[in-house]
């Protein structure tokens, strides 16, 4: 059978099992591409493949193990419990403020470059008010993510480093005209988040507010026992030092996790039975999110193993008509909303956007402008279940992964057309080939 054809259906399966929950994304993640390698005549080299794809993908599920710990470390020593008491105070019990608060705190935090990082610290932050004033999470998860999906355009974000290397293209080049568009998506958001607020304020009415008058204060940390008051200046100061060297690149990720990690339970727990009860306390999310990514890894290594990712896009740009050839910087904008949702970055980006750049180019159209253009869909991208960031965001708010889907696709898609007509109007990329 046809590999292209093959791709389509086993993604096509894939995503209706765990759209209408008929499987768990653990277990589609799994079975789903081995039956479809079988099919391909390729059983042999399945093992290979999968393999390959959790290599690809360990790296990742470190960090996110110990990303996990050592936040959740943070939040047991109350080191948020002061941001949140005043962010309380902020808020007066209005929805739209917290949803509009939302959008700012995330687009602030999401310039370290990494999704994971920002959803741990926004959402720490924000579910408690959420949970306070009874209102829709599937709103918060909304807003982080199409706001973590515009503000990892920056340059050390993910998807502008990897086209920016597939077309041997400068980063910063290629990001600047970007800006206005990220500016009217996030403006886009804000305007979102009003409405969500009006709903929300529609809904639960006055009676939050009036309680709000004689609430004192609140604690996101769950466990009184392990609080650690005497320590929140030390505990500050290695965020702000972990943070700090994130940006600065001095040691992967990974790596900077684990000693994190590591350090904050040194300190703040020094014996060995503190130290088993709180890694025990947020083993079950560590084991949710982790599991996910390893699956997803036998997921992408077995889809670009067989050769269907390279099948798939060859079979879509030679379905664009010749005629269509000058608008071809739309064209990237549109398909990057189902690929980058489909398959994943890199395989997006080194294996079908040098596609998409020579056709643009015997068209007229710019290898520069066609990057641009193939950036515009990471809003969308985000809601993909192959992006482990995903997982945390729906585990850490408790929101399942089906819903969270359903829910915030139109207001990503919205957000995604928002930032290529600005991008065109700014000259980011052009509408047609002069």
């Amino acid at each position: 059978m046809d590999l292209a054809l093959l791709g389509f259906l086993m993604v096509a399966t894939f995503m209706t099992l765990i759209m209408t929950k008929r499987m768990t994304p653990l277990v589609a993640l799994i079975v789903i591409p081995t039956i479809f390698g079988v099919i391909a005549g390729q059983a042999a080299g399945l093992g290979d493949m999968m393999i390959d794809g959790i290599k690809n993908l360990a790296p990742t599920g470190v960090m996110l193990l110990f990303a996990i710990l050592f936040f959740s470390t943070m939040t047991d020593t109350g080191l948020f419990d002061p941001l949140v008491g005043r962010l309380i105070r902020l808020v007066h019990g209005d929805p739209t403020r917290i949803l509009l608060g939302t959008v700012v705190l995330c687009a602030l935090v999401s310039l370290d470059g990494d999704g994971s990082t920002t959803y741990i610290i926004t959402i720490a932050a924000l579910l408690p008010l959420y949970k306070r004033y009874d209102m829709n999470r599937l709103y918060l998860c909304c807003l982080l993510m199409a706001t973590s999906g515009i503000m990892n355009l920056t340059p050390w974000g993910g998807p502008t480093a990897r086209a920016a290397s597939a077309l041997k293209l400068d980063p910063a080049t290629l990001f600047l005209p970007l800006i206005p568009g990220m500016i009217a998506g996030l403006a886009s958001l804000l305007a979102l988040a009003v409405w969500f607020g009006r709903k929300e304020r529609a809904r639960i009415g006055a009676v939050q507010a009036r309680e709000e008058a004689e609430f004192t204060g609140m604690a996101v940390s769950q466990y009184p026992e392990a609080r650690r008051p005497k320590l929140i200046w030390f505990n500050g100061l290695l965020v702000v030092t972990l943070l700090t060297l994130l940006v600065w690149g001095l040691l992967p990720l990974s790596v900077l996790m684990m000693i994190a990690f590591a350090i904050a339970m040194i300190v703040n727990y020094p014996g060995v039975a503190e130290q088993k009860e709180r890694i025990a306390a947020h083993a079950g999310n560590v084991l949710s999110v982790v599991s996910l990514i390893f699956a997803a890894g036998i997921f992408t290594g077995i889809l670009g193993g067989t050769g269907m990712v390279e099948a798939m896009s060859k079979e879509v740009v030679g379905m664009i008509p010749p005629v269509m050839g000058p608008y071809m910087a739309p064209i990237t904008a549109l398909l990057s909303l189902p690929f980058t949702f489909f398959i994943s970055n890199d395989a997006f980006y080194f294996g079908m956007l040098p596609i998409l750049a020579e056709a643009g180019a015997h068209y007229g159209v710019s290898p520069m402008a066609i990057a641009r253009a193939s950036l515009m869909g990471q809003p969308v991208h985000l809601l993909s279940p192959l992006v482990p960031s995903t997982y945390l965001l729906v585990s850490l708010a408790g929101v399942d992964l089906a819903d969270h889907q359903r829910f915030t696709l139109l207001p990503a898609a919205m957000v995604c057309a928002v930032m290529t007509l600005v991008g065109m109007i700014a000259l980011a990329f052009p509408f047609v080939a002069g």
